[in-house]
């Protein structure tokens, strides 16, 4: 056991000292974690629209493993079907469209903190890079329905055109609110700034409700799945796609609908954390020193709390996730200019009132809208009973002295 732990930990430092292997490692693992997240989404829609709809769900395919196996069986299905394409479809942006969808779905798992120390790429402007990634889906939306060469799947196109760009503005109102309060872009600095400062997260509770609803447009989830709407328009932009294809739309779609769970989480929900509670466990239950953690040293942190707070995210986003099936099985699909009014006329005005009422406070609030952040060089940690964790700033360095034969500035 020694030494199969000696080579995994020669491997890991091999890894993590070359960049560019590190980041292919990283992206296989998000890849593969939003592989089986999207399984475990799939399974739990059937078993949440059966409940609603007071049915009976999938009970007997799989046995104790069907959330498993029935989606592998739905994915070998769709491997096995013929790829089509009609003979007056526009060949290249037919074939690239999904991956245009695909892509950006994949490429936002690699910014969220699912734990305080587990952050696949951990940018300083994480909220900018979703800001730009999230753009691209509606393009490759867009080329999907025009390249089809079918009027159904053009209209859905330009449905889905149309609806995002409208719903993409309150969403990023939304998210502007939280950037505004804590004051950075960095996914895990507003969970460590909501890991401070519990209460702030009842600030930004009007910013989740708009959030939610305008995320719910984004990924085209009932009430507003125009762009599909199969009993309008057949299958929407995806009318003309076939087997693995029509799949990549359909793993998009799942994949986004439980990062705009987990983006929920992490921004309104005090993501990993749980406000204090879990220091509070750990000291007097774990009987662990959390005096001794630093947030900017992962190793000083003991894995059993890295895991604990990993499977806390898990757990909010999935509830997050339930709420968003419970509205989608429930309320009845809108019509295109319903969903473009509430869009326009009451969710982007609704948005902006949330932002100037956010700003008001972090201005009366200005020590709290700049909190320290969680990536600050080898913060130490205390305990504050009051607060919970939070890092204490460390003094700057005083400058050198001066030396005599330095000539003052402006002398020759």
């Amino acid at each position: 056991m020694d030494a199969l732990r000696n080579l995994a930990h020669i491997i890991w430092y091999f890894i993590a000292a070359h960049e560019v292997l590190r980041s292919f490692v990283v992206a296989v693992c998000s890849l593969v974690f939003m592989l089986v997240i999207v399984l475990i989404a799939i399974w739990m829609e059937r078993k949440v629209s059966a409940d609603i709809q007071n049915r009976i769900g999938p009970i007997r395919t799989g046995g104790l493993l069907g959330f498993v196996l029935q989606s592998m069986a739905d994915a070998l299905k769709l491997l096995l079907k013929e790829d089509l394409r009609p003979a007056g479809a526009d060949k290249w942006p037919f074939v690239v469209a999904p991956y245009l969808v695909f892509v950006p779905a994949f490429l936002v798992y690699l910014i969220l903190p699912f734990s305080a120390t587990w952050v696949p790429q951990d940018l300083k402007i994480g909220i900018l890079f979703y800001s730009a990634v999230s753009a691209v889906p509606a393009l490759g939306i867009a080329m999907a329905g025009w390249s089809s060469n079918n009027k159904w799947s053009l209209l859905g196109g330009l449905r889905a055109a149309a609806q995002l760009i409208s719903y993409e503005l309150p969403l990023g109102l939304a998210i502007l609110a939280v950037v505004l309060l804590y004051g950075t872009l960095e996914m895990k600095g507003i969970v460590a700034a909501q890991w401070q400062h519990w209460w702030m997260d009842l600030i930004t509770l009007p910013a989740l409700l708009i959030f939610l609803v305008a995320g719910m447009a984004e990924v085209s989830r009932a009430p507003f799945d125009l762009p599909e709407a199969e009993s309008e328009l057949v299958a929407g932009f995806n009318t003309e796609y076939s087997g693995m294809r029509f799949a990549t739309f359909f793993l998009a779609e799942f994949s986004a609908s439980f990062f705009i769970s987990a983006l929920a989480v992490t921004l309104f929900v005090g993501g990993w954390s749980l406000w204090g509670v879990d220091i509070w466990f750990a000291q007097h239950v774990l009987h662990m020193d959390p005096s001794t953690w630093n947030l900017a040293a992962p190793a000083s942190i003991p894995f059993i709390m890295k895991a604990f707070w990993f499977f806390v995210f898990l757990a909010k986003s999935f509830v997050v996730l339930w709420i968003l099936m419970w509205l989608k099985w429930t309320m009845p699909r809108l019509r295109i200019d319903q969903v473009l009014n509430f869009g326009w006329k009451i969710l982007l005005p609704a948005a902006l009132l949330n932002l100037l009422l956010v700003s008001g406070i972090g201005a009366v609030l200005p020590r709290l809208s700049k909190p320290l952040t969680a990536t600050q060089d080898v913060a130490p940690i205390h305990i504050d009973d009051s607060v919970g964790l939070a890092p204490v700033a460390q003094t700057p360095p005083p400058l050198p002295p001066l030396r005599d034969d330095v000539p003052a500035p402006g002398t020759p």
